[in-house]
């Protein structure tokens, strides 16, 4: 059995010593271990440090394509290097490398096939009050969206057997982290979480430049999960809202109408039939929608066997 522990990376010559001197060499129940990294297009000594740091192999982009794209890229590269198990974890040391064995733990006993660790949120000193919130809220649409039980949606710090490794196909450039476990949910891949230990925060998240920034990325992300994989429930609440709308507004203008003032609101005559039609048109898409969703899944299950 091999192990690869996989680290993206962008700019990260101050922290990768650190982060690569706390991973195991050696993992109860695995022959082998080996590092990754990812240089997601650093302009900096990263490549060079965490090859002196004893680093086993370096994926590297030209240019800086962002953490989903450089996570994909270590999953696939891991793939061709023969790993049995993938595990992934951040380059700022966020994560305790201490907690891999019991990340790794219910895959070698069978119970799972990716497994995510679940932080302490509520205890993160470092995190903002409204970072928690967002945290929560986005494991919580997850749950929805996913159908699985994941308390820790945004943690990076998971494990992946070498079959549900094969079957990822990451589509939002943001985060991977999200779209990943909806992906297990729906194609029954078998997923739990364990408790782990965080560090001291050595430096600012890269993902989160603003809060501004942060909370609209993850409105937009998590918007775009659901269209994508439950479409026609996504497109079905926006035609309930428009169709409510558009008949309310229309008995509004009938009960006008025979009070005798129904010359005065022709306005709202409009504005219901517009709401009306654009309700209807809105379930014709997600009924067009979901037809691509099923057929994403014929060519993911084509992917997956090409993979094999």
């Amino acid at each position: 059995m091999k192990l690869i522990i996989q680290i993206p990376c962008f700019n990260e010559e101050e922290s990768i010593p650190i982060a690569v001197s706390c991973l195991p060499r050696t993992v109860k129940g695995f022959e082998s271990v080996e590092w990754l990294i990812i240089d997601d297009g650093s302009s900096d000594q990263t490549v060079r440090i965490a090859r002196k740091c004893g680093i086993d192999h370096v994926i590297k982009h030209q240019h800086n394509k962002g953490l989903a794209t450089a996570f994909m890229s270590g999953i696939n590269a891991c793939l061709e290097l023969g790993a049995d198990v993938i595990v992934n974890t951040d380059a700022d040391n966020q994560y305790n490398a201490e907690d891999i064995p019991k990340l790794t733990q219910p895959i070698l006993q069978g119970e799972a096939e990716i497994v995510i660790g679940e932080r302490p949120i509520s205890e993160i000193a470092h995190f903002s009050p409204l970072k928690k919130s967002l945290q929560k809220l986005g494991s919580w649409m997850v749950r929805i969206v996913s159908e699985t039980n994941v308390k820790d949606a945004p943690s990076g710090f998971r494990a992946f057997t070498r079959d549900a490794a094969r079957q990822l196909t990451v589509f939002n450039e943001y985060t991977y982290t999200l779209e990943t476990i909806i992906q297990a949910g729906q194609k029954n891949i078998s997923l739990t979480s364990v408790p782990i230990r965080t560090n001291q925060d050595l430096r600012p998240s890269k993902l989160v430049k603003s809060k501004r920034s942060y909370i609209q990325k993850s409105i937009v992300t998590m918007i775009r999960i659901f269209a994508i994989y439950r479409p026609l429930r996504f497109f079905s609440f926006i035609s309930l809202v428009l169709l409510v709308s558009g008949i309310s507004i229309g008995i509004r203008y009938i009960l006008l109408l025979f009070a005798g003032d129904g010359d005065g609101h022709i306005q709202s005559l409009i504005l219901a039939s517009i709401l009306t039609v654009t309700g209807f048109q809105a379930i014709l898409f997600g009924f067009i929608a979901d037809l691509q969703a099923a057929n994403r899944k014929l060519l993911e299950g084509i992917r997956y066997d090409l993979r094999k």
